[in-house]
């Protein structure tokens, strides 16, 4: 399932969205260009500055852990998390504000990068991507709107379906698979982190209670007498 756009229209300009996107965007055309003019200079972009989890543990390289949420493996790679980002990112800016907003999805991706060496903790292979840190938005669009509709794609055997489905049945599901592919998966060999993806989503769910809590007390009227 592929979502395209959701029905909520942000008030404000998610000025700091914007800026993720263009980062993410900017640096990985870097490392296309750096890879086709030198593939030593590639492959020294990801072994640097993406997330070594056995480094980690050892105290050693610890900038990775936000450097490495910057960096992405292919097209597809930042094609479908800038994707995610674009249509989840704008509305939890603008409930959350914009400096809570960069630390909830930095926290994300930290506390996602955390999990994955957990998990891995003697694994030298790097880990690169913005997924803990946009599941984190995720997790918290998850618990602000979870009425709101999103557009999907859904390929069904050779047919292709454009669905609206409610947030939290998209969401909810994608995360049951990552926890069924984090749990099925073996931690040892390279690919997917799936207990990034878990650890960031967590952060969002806890942010995201923690607002809507507050705008529910905002809310409160009271007739006084």
């Amino acid at each position: 399932m592929i979502p395209l756009r959701d029905d909520i229209r942000s008030a404000t300009r998610p000025w700091v969205t914007y800026f993720f996107i263009a980062s993410c965007s900017l640096i990985f055309v870097y490392q296309l260009f750096s890879q086709f003019a030198d593939r030593a200079a590639g492959n020294y972009i990801i072994l640097n500055f993406g997330m070594i989890p056995r480094e980690v543990v050892a105290g050693r390289r610890l900038w990775t852990l936000v450097t490495s949420m910057f960096l992405h493996g292919g097209f597809f790679h930042v094609i479908g998390n800038m994707l995610y980002l674009w249509i989840f990112g704008d509305n939890v800016e603008d409930a959350l504000g914009r400096v809570p907003y960069v630390l909830m999805y930095l926290g994300a991706g930290l506390f996602g990068s955390l999990c994955h060496i957990f998990i891995s903790p003697s694994s030298p292979i790097p880990t690169i991507g913005a997924s803990g840190a946009i599941s984190g938005v995720m997790g918290a669009y998850f618990i602000l709107y979870p009425r709101a509709r999103v557009l999907t794609l859904v390929p069904i055997f050779f047919f292709i379906r454009f669905i609206q489905l409610p947030a939290y049945f998209l969401l909810g599901f994608w995360i049951l698979l990552q926890v069924l592919y984090g749990c099925t998966s073996s931690p040892a060999g390279g690919g997917v982190a799936y207990f990034a993806h878990i650890g960031g989503f967590v952060v969002g769910i806890l942010v995201g209670l923690l607002f809507r809590q507050r705008r529910r007390a905002r809310g409160i009227w009271y007739d006084i007498r």
